[in-house]
């Protein structure tokens, strides 16, 4: 079994991982990730991802590096990263209640070893239900918005405004798994 490395300190993304039952060790990228559109989304996620895992798999001279990157796209034609604060936070989930939005995710996997490279994206359509302000505080005292695009999660009490989303629910939580164990599959690595 070759070695995986996850290039990230998310902890959805360390739980995600687990449910490919491999082992897999973690060591965050230290690259500057890119924050403004040049193109579109998909180029933006797909490039930061690829960052993420070069910078990892330079430290490393073996094993099967996996980067990722994860933003929001609102209906209004802008990009929505981890908030700076709560402040921010709540305009920002305030704007994605009021029209669905889209979840973009980047994945890059490198062989440290060969330097050859797999990269690929996916995005989902998230709708959500429009709260009061005071809910959207309570929220935000329960689950820390700071640490995730968009400022929330889907997983768990955002789920409670969240009715429906097309595509695929993992993308949302910040690591596509089913597009992940195809582009394994593609190193020779089975998931199944």
């Amino acid at each position: 079994m070759r070695k995986l490395i996850l290039a990230s300190a998310s902890p959805q993304r360390r739980k995600l991982m687990k449910i490919l039952g491999l082992p897999f060790i973690v060591r965050p990228s230290r690259a500057k990730e890119i924050t403004r559109l040049t193109r579109d989304c998909a180029h933006l996620v797909k490039t930061n991802a690829l960052l993420k895992a070069k910078e990892v798999a330079q430290r490393f001279g073996e094993g099967l590096v996996i980067g990722s990157d994860t933003v929001v796209y609102s209906s209004k034609g802008r990009l929505i990263l981890k908030p700076r604060d709560m402040q921010e936070a709540k305009k920002n989930l305030k704007e994605l209640m009021a029209k669905p939005h889209w979840v973009y995710s980047g994945i890059a996997i490198i062989d440290a070893a060969t330097g050859r490279q797999e990269i690929g994206y996916e995005k989902t359509r998230v709708f959500m239900i429009s709260l009061p302000d005071k809910a959207i505080e309570r929220y935000h005292k329960l689950v820390s918005p700071l640490d995730k695009a968009g400022g929330f999660d889907i997983e768990g009490k955002g789920a409670l405004f969240i009715p429906r989303i097309e595509g695929c629910y993992f993308n949302v939580v910040g690591l596509p798994l089913a597009k992940l164990a195809a582009m394994l599959k593609r190193f020779g690595v089975d998931t199944l």
